[in-house]
């Protein structure tokens, strides 16, 4: 009995070869961004304090006192009333104080009823600083920062403003002083000869130019009729501007 031998091609099939393990590395990763931070809820300011009242509406400091400081502007024509009514610290309400205070020394003056209103506001504001300047300074620890109060109000470019009402008078007084319209009994008046068109001016009394001294005045006329009541009387200037209208009873100067 014979065993049979395979053969080569019926040989069984070897073991496939191990397989080399290559070890990958992973990609170095960012680090995570931080979550988003919320938004700080905003301080107190302008709450109420226990044992000090309201803060400081600007820097949340204490002690505060409620004040109104005001500011005008004159334009011409038209006006602005400005106020802000808060209750302050004493740094914060000083230099408030001082900010409305300079504009409307130079913002203030450039209306005819601004003239008037601007002095009254900046008196207004005296008070409000005397009683914000009363005021301890700020307790610290407050959620914001007292401003700086600056410069006094004195002390800055602004206050130069005090002297535009006077060149503004100074310049209508220039304008106006020799303007016959506005020329009163006893006034002196020179003209330049011209019949048709007088160019009639008020000069001083004593001046060689004072040809005419005005004996009587009517307004809201042109009626030269009542001239006839001064016997002085030797020419009449009756001059009609818009709504003004009025008469001159002129008699020579005895003067020059």
């Amino acid at each position: 009995m014979t065993t049979p031998t395979p053969s080569p091609a019926q040989s069984q099939p070897s073991a496939p070869p191990p397989q080399a393990h290559t070890q990958t590395q992973a990609e170095p990763q960012a680090p995570a961004a931080p979550p988003a931070a919320r938004p700080r809820p905003l301080p107190p300011f302008g709450q109420e304090v226990p044992g000090y009242g309201r803060s400081c509406l600007f820097c949340g400091s204490v002690p505060a006192v409620q004040a109104t400081v005001r500011g005008h502007q004159g334009m011409v024509v038209m006006m602005r009333f400005l106020k802000i009514r808060a209750p302050f610290c004493r740094r914060c309400g000083i230099a408030k104080h001082r900010e409305m205070v300079s504009d409307s020394l130079v913002q203030g003056w450039w209306s005819p009823a601004s003239m008037l209103l601007n002095p009254l506001t900046l008196l207004v504001n005296l008070f409000q600083r005397w009683r914000i300047s009363r005021l301890p300074e700020p307790v610290p620890g407050a959620p914001g920062t007292p401003a700086d109060p600056g410069r006094p109000i004195f002390l800055r470019p602004t206050a130069l403003g005090l002297l535009i009402p006077v060149i503004l008078i100074g310049c209508g007084w220039l304008v106006l002083h020799d303007d016959p319209e506005y020329a009163e009994v006893g006034d002196c008046v020179h003209s330049n000869g011209e019949v048709l068109f007088p160019d009639v001016s008020v000069v001083d009394c004593g001046s060689a130019k004072a040809e005419f001294e005005v004996v009587g005045r009517f307004d809201n006329t042109t009626d030269t009729g009542g001239c006839a009541a001064y016997p002085r009387t030797v020419a009449t200037l009756r001059a009609e501007r818009g709504s003004s209208r009025y008469v001159l009873c002129l008699a020579r100067n005895d003067n020059t």
